[in-house]
């Protein structure tokens, strides 16, 4: 499986980078952090040049699926802002790639038209005050009225509900003792009445806000169930499909591109400051450093690429991509750190990007499935017994 970026790739970045220069500048950057703002204007500009279209089909008006496309994407989006790079993945993967592999195709024909114009966002409602990695027990109920859901519970590290227009929320639709075959996945606006949305003051990822989000008796359509009639009680179905991979990869390709950032502003930064009468970066610790993160980004980067090439090409690739996820966090955590480091106290001053670096670095293996989670899922998928 060749590993060289294909060319058409390489302009899709391009592109990006173009755009992240003209539309996305360091102090617009700067200030969407400090007010924890979406830029929608940005992100309508960024969808008017069809990057949003990259997980839908053609025949719904998008340009295929494309994995490894979009995770080009949300790297370079990621280098500059969150506040923009995860509001792409909530419309090209939460929307675009759930409703391509689980919807009806009423539910298709209707909504993944909007997705490649880059109109809805999806935000995921899954984890629960008492639920987290353990989503097969959650508690928000769903109950069929006639033509009619009610739902009620509450969702919590729900980001982005506040922007988004549907919140894609995993509910207990059948009897409590029936795990895994009493779950449904249903489309909740965010402004029915009966929703209530609370913001939760977290240290990154602003733009997108974290959220708790409560329930209480709120109806939506039938047809808002995710798959029609057939997807009722199947919502455990659609988790466990090939979604459930590429999310690990998105959350990757944030990581890989946060560290993108942080080892670039090194770079800079080494040969403009000056200490003892010479740059910084003719000192040996500095420059180890240096060859340690373009390293271990390079070793990132190959993962990445073979695990989006493998998703794909629809090949089983669960341990491939937890393993991406892992490695590609965790490494990206430390070279944001190792980036403080070499800033000294102008990294940890906010007029600077990389205390931003090291607060979205600390982020990312917790979401998306924790670090602790894919190592679980690793061995147990090498087939490593227990006893």
């Amino acid at each position: 499986m060749p590993l060289e970026e294909p060319e058409h790739i390489t302009l899709i970045r391009g592109t990006v980078r173009r755009f992240v220069e003209a539309e996305m500048p360091r102090e617009a950057a700067r200030r969407w952090d400090k007010e924890n703002h979406f830029p929608r204007p940005v992100f309508d500009r960024l969808a008017a040049l069809g990057l949003m279209s990259l997980t839908v089909a053609e025949e719904h008006g998008g340009a295929g699926r494309d994995i490894p496309a979009a995770m080009v994407v949300i790297e370079e989006l990621a280098r500059r802002s969150m506040a923009v790079a995860v509001p792409y993945i909530m419309c090209t993967c939460y929307a675009g790639m759930n409703l391509e592999e689980c919807a009806s195709p009423e539910q298709k024909a209707e909504l993944l038209p909007k997705v490649a114009a880059g109109e809805i966002l999806f935000a995921y409602g899954w984890t629960e005050p008492d639920v987290g990695a353990d989503i097969a027990s959650v508690k928000t109920t769903a109950v069929r009225d006639g033509d009619t859901v009610v739902i009620n519970g509450a969702k919590r590290f729900c980001s982005g509900a506040a922007i988004s227009d549907y919140i894609y929320a995993l509910v207990r639709s059948g009897p409590a003792g029936e795990r895994y075959r009493n779950l449904s996945i249903i489309l909740i606006p965010p402004g029915t009445p009966g929703v209530s949305i609370t913001g939760i003051d977290c240290m990154g990822m602003k733009g997108a806000a974290t959220t708790d989000v409560a329930f209480t008796d709120v109806r939506v359509p039938f047809a808002h169930v995710v798959g029609g009639p057939e997807g009722w009680n199947r919502g455990w179905d659609f988790i466990v499909g090939s979604g459930l991979d590429v999310e690990k990869l998105e959350v990757a390709a944030l990581a890989l591109g946060i560290a993108t950032a942080a080892y670039d502003d090194c770079w800079t930064y080494v040969q403009e400051r000056v200490q003892f009468g010479r740059p910084i970066c003719a000192n040996q610790s500095i420059r180890h450093m240096l060859a340690d993160m373009r390293t271990a980004l390079h070793g990132c980067r190959l993962m990445m690429t073979h695990a989006a090439q493998l998703a794909q090409a629809n090949k089983v690739c669960r341990l491939e991509t937890s393993m991406t996820k892992l490695h590609i966090c965790e490494v990206g955590k430390k070279i944001a750190l190792d980036a403080q480091t070499i800033f000294g106290a102008y990294g940890y001053a906010k007029e600077y990007d990389v205390e931003r670096y090291v607060r979205e670095s600390l982020l990312m293996p917790i979401i998306g499935g924790s670090a602790a989670i894919q190592r679980n899922n690793i061995v147990n998928w090498m087939g490593l017994p227990k006893a």
